[in-house]
């Protein structure tokens, strides 16, 4: 709420309510906020935006369906409107908006919701979202302009929330039929006690003392506009305190007493409102509550709390046969249902009188609110429709976001997940919480050292052998997969405990295994009997710029690609050949994204730890690749370099046999073959009509590995 909102709302309660009502209300606010804060320590399910700062609807809208939901399987959190920040959004799989107007950033976390498929359902208690709606309302026509003008520029703001909404939540069947006018599915959750009112309710019942022979009626206000409630049931009221000298009326909240009924002097009892945890104590002191509803559209769509805090306590209510009263009353068993004034005047003159029939209507409305309008017990069907509307999310486990060819699969995969309707996310085994953009494309990332995550998953792929114990220990999650892109038990030294560690993960029996490598299904099948899904490995064409090298400008760029702690990547052998070239003619590029360049290296340029979007660029400055790696599960850098023009030498290993083919879109020399190396560069160089040979067949490899091609078979691995 903005500050001119706080003051305007601070004035009209000043003189309404006085001074001690604005002071309480302000405390109340402030106490309100400080506990509100999102905990940022934990990954789940719902997001609740409270906008409202009335503690009541709060309670009931945000409160009780929070405890609904837990009570169900679904891990829950809060937030006040005004601490709306759009990198919360990130740590959870929907949000429930609740009677909340719109904000610049309540906006941005729609928008950004609907970008990553989480999804958003706008919760509302009344028609405050329409002016149609409230304009009936006596106590709005009677403010003044100013007034009203911020008045309806809040419902406004109100309906803009709930149309940007995907779904909607709400307390009643009327609520619902009008919310459907507007386009949206809607789920009636009507309002239910949480156990703590239960608890209290349970505790006046048990305590309280009633004066014996005196009837003590209650009409227990909520705000001033229910004074024309009042109205509908005075004469009824006046009739039955003159026939029966034992009522007393209990007046309690923001009402104004009519002057008619002064003459029942002390036989009126004026309470002041009391919270709501108090409530219960006055309400168990009642013999009688009434709950008189003016007929209007508005008031049709309002809830029947009246009747369950009563029936809670074990008192009978009577109320207006309108509007959410007549859903849930059975007339004459748990309450009773009233027309007109008349009926009024019967009705209470009968609740009056027969104590015995009193008594039993209470004690089944208590059965009935018991076994229906309690949080545990009645959150069932909501947590199902949420359910039901929830994006698949997935979550891909990887040891590190620092870049390289395993994480940019993992990204293209996520962001093509994402594409196709999934909410998809990154869990980081490193510190680092920092998102991950590529162009128009943001992958959510969230670090497994600083936070924990207790919601639930759909999928949850593991990306390495060090991230797949977390997959499998992992307690709420319904598919589990392993995304292998190598043969990681040769990634560590014999005799270390982690080589034999890495190989058993190829064993499990409960998990599913799918891979962008061929070579890799093969072993997979071959070695370890498991079930395997193929996809091709493939390249997003729009990151790289093609041009035709000419070779007769400048010295001829050679560019070595790979970490150099790393055995496998075999980067020393690159360098021993290119040692051996010309250095007027040659000049030397290095990219690493991990270990720097050994003392001994010829390096003429070094890029380290460059991002994925600098890659093409890098590639495009380049005209021969040499790769030297002997393990590979699938070698992107020769078919990043094809993409650019550019042209590859390679030793020839499993991830690169896939596509490279030699002395038709590459050539390929004997690892440890210096010599051999060292010609096949000058043959580049020298050899035009190999040159066009290369490059034409360099273009259709690379074509055939186009992402977008690629889609249908890569979202085939996560059905």
């Amino acid at each position: 709420m903005g500050s001119k909102s706080l003051i305007n709302k601070a004035k009209r309660t000043l003189a309404e309510e006085g001074v001690s009502s604005v002071v309480k209300k302000t405390k109340n606010f402030l106490v309100y906020r400080a506990k509100t804060g999102l905990k940022k320590d934990e990954v789940k399910d719902i997001l609740f935006v409270n906008g409202c700062t009335l503690l009541h609807p709060e309670r009931y809208r945000v409160d009780h369906q929070m405890e609904q939901l837990e009570a169900n399987g679904l891990s829950v959190d809060k937030v006040l409107y005004t601490e709306v920040k759009p990198e919360m959004l990130k740590f959870f799989r929907a949000v429930v908006i609740f009677r909340c107007p719109i904000t610049p950033e309540v906006e941005k976390l729609i928008e950004d919701a609907h970008y990553f498929n989480k999804r958003v359902f706008f919760d509302i208690d009344d028609l405050v979202i329409d002016k149609k709606y409230t304009d009936t309302i006596e106590y709005v026509q009677k403010m003044s302009a100013a007034e009203k003008a911020t008045y309806d520029d809040g419902v406004a703001r109100m309906g803009k929330t709930m149309q940007l909404c995907d779904f909607c939540i709400t307390t009643t069947p009327a609520l619902a039929r009008e919310l459907e006018k507007y386009g949206k599915e809607v789920y009636k959750n009507k309002n239910v006690a949480n156990e703590e009112m239960v608890k209290l309710s349970l505790r006046a019942t048990k305590n309280v003392k009633k004066d014996v022979g005196i009837i003590r009626i209650g009409y227990l206000s909520g705000s001033i506009t229910h004074n024309p409630d009042f109205e509908l049931i005075k004469p009824a009221l006046i009739k039955i305190m003159d026939e029966f000298k034992n009522v007393q009326l209990v007046l309690m909240g923001h009402l104004d007493l009519p002057k008619d009924l002064e003459r029942f002097g002390n036989r009126i009892v004026k309470q002041p409102f009391e919270t709501w945890e108090k409530l219960p104590r006055v309400i168990a002191g009642l013999d009688i509550n009434l709950a008189p509803i003016e007929e209007s559209i508005f008031n049709e769509a309002k809830s029947e709390n009246k009747w369950t805090e009563a029936a809670l306590c074990k008192v009978v209510t009577v109320a207006s046969g309108f509007g959410a009263f007549k859903e849930v009353i059975e007339d004459g068993k748990t309450g009773a249902l009233c027309g007109d004034g008349e009926e009024w005047y019967k009705k209470l003159k009968l609740m009056v009188e027969d104590k015995k029939l009193r008594d039993e209507i209470a004690e089944n409305a208590y059965k009935k609110a018991m076994k229906e309008y309690v949080t545990t017990y009645s959150g069932r069907g909501l947590a199902e429709f949420i359910k039901s509307k929830l994006a698949r999310n997935i979550a891909f486990v990887l040891p590190s976001t620092n870049v390289s060819g395993g994480v940019n699969v993992v990204l293209k995969h996520a962001e093509i997940l994402r594409k196709n309707g999934c909410d998809v996310m990154i869990i980081n085994m490193d510190n680092s919480d920092k998102d991950i953009i590529n162009g128009d494309s943001k992958v959510n990332v969230i670090s497994m050292e600083k936070h924990d995550f207790v919601c639930r998953f759909d999928s949850m792929v593991a990306t390495l052998y060090t991230t797949l114990k977390y997959v499998k220990e992992y307690p709420d999650v319904d598919k589990r997969y392993y995304l292998v892109q190598n043969f990681e038990t040769d990634f560590n030294e014999y005799g270390s405990v982690t080589k034999r560690e890495a190989n058993a993960t190829y064993t499990e029996p409960n998990i599913d295994y799918i891979t962008i490598s061929k070579w890799c299904k093969e072993w997979l099948e071959k070695d370890f009997g498991q079930k395997v899904k193929y996809a091709p490995n493939g390249l997003d064409l729009n990151r790289f710029s093609f041009h035709v090298r000419k070779f007769s400008d400048d010295r001829v760029k050679i560019l070595i690609e790979g970490n150099s702690n790393d055995y496998y990547k075999n980067v020393d052998e690159s360098f021993k050949v290119v040692e051996r070239l010309d250095k007027e003619k040659y000049e030397i590029i290095y990219l690493s994204y991990q270990g720097e360049p050994k003392k001994w290296y010829r390096v003429d340029k070094f890029y380290h730890r460059v991002s994925y979007a600098e890659v093409g660029k890098i590639y495009g400055q380049c005209d021969i690749l040499l790769k030297t790696s002997i393990l590979e599960s699938f070698s992107y850098p020769p078919l990043e370099m094809m993409a650019t023009g550019g042209y590859v030498v390679a030793v020839p290993n499993e991830g690169n046999r896939e596509y490279l083919k030699d002395g038709e879109n590459c050539l390929f020399y004997e690892q440890g073959n210096i010599d051999e190396a060292v010609k096949k560069i000058e043959r580049i160089v020298e050899d035009v009509e190999l040159r066009k040979k290369l490059i034409e067949n360099a273009k259709k490899t690379v074509q055939d590995r186009d992402f977008e091609k690629l889609e249908k078979e890569i979202l085939e691995l996560y059905r």
